[in-house]
């Protein structure tokens, strides 16, 4: 199975996936699966590490980050295109909750877009389900 993986469960896999439910583990171990980013969760990285935000400490430049994604953990990295814009565009914003981050919008439409499972830490995500979302929650 395919699966989109937030930009947090990718920094709880590689510094510490005590982070990752027992369920989320599970998921990530199985090689069966393939594991995705959108490409607006590696600008996230690629801006955190830049920022020496926590990231940072584990690789010796934002090139070598990227570099890892793929070859060290083997998650594709999905281009954003037309299809996804418009799904990012049609997307009702979790008011309620505050949830004004454009980069968590992307990749919820990137998710819903392709119609992969998105694996999250982020509660303000939940809200998307009814709008198509399949969320992975890991309960930390």
């Amino acid at each position: 199975m395919r699966y989109l993986i937030d930009t947090n469960i990718f920094i709880y896999t590689a510094i510490d996936n005590d982070y990752l439910s027992p369920d989320v583990r599970a998921i990530m171990s199985d090689y069966d699966n393939t594991f995705c980013m959108s490409v607006e969760s590696v600008r996230e990285l690629i801006v955190a590490y830049n920022n020496g935000k926590y990231v940072s400490k584990f690789w010796k430049s934002a090139r070598e980050m990227v570099k890892a994604i793929t070859e060290k953990y083997f998650i594709r990295i999905l281009p954003i295109g037309e299809e996804h814009l418009e799904t990012y565009a049609s997307l009702k914003i979790n008011e309620a909750q505050d949830h004004k981050d454009p980069s968590d919008h992307m990749i919820i439409a990137h998710a819903i877009t392709n119609r992969m499972p998105l694996i999250s830490s982020d509660q303000k995500f939940k809200f998307y389900e009814n709008q198509g979302l399949e969320l992975i929650f890991n309960e930390r």
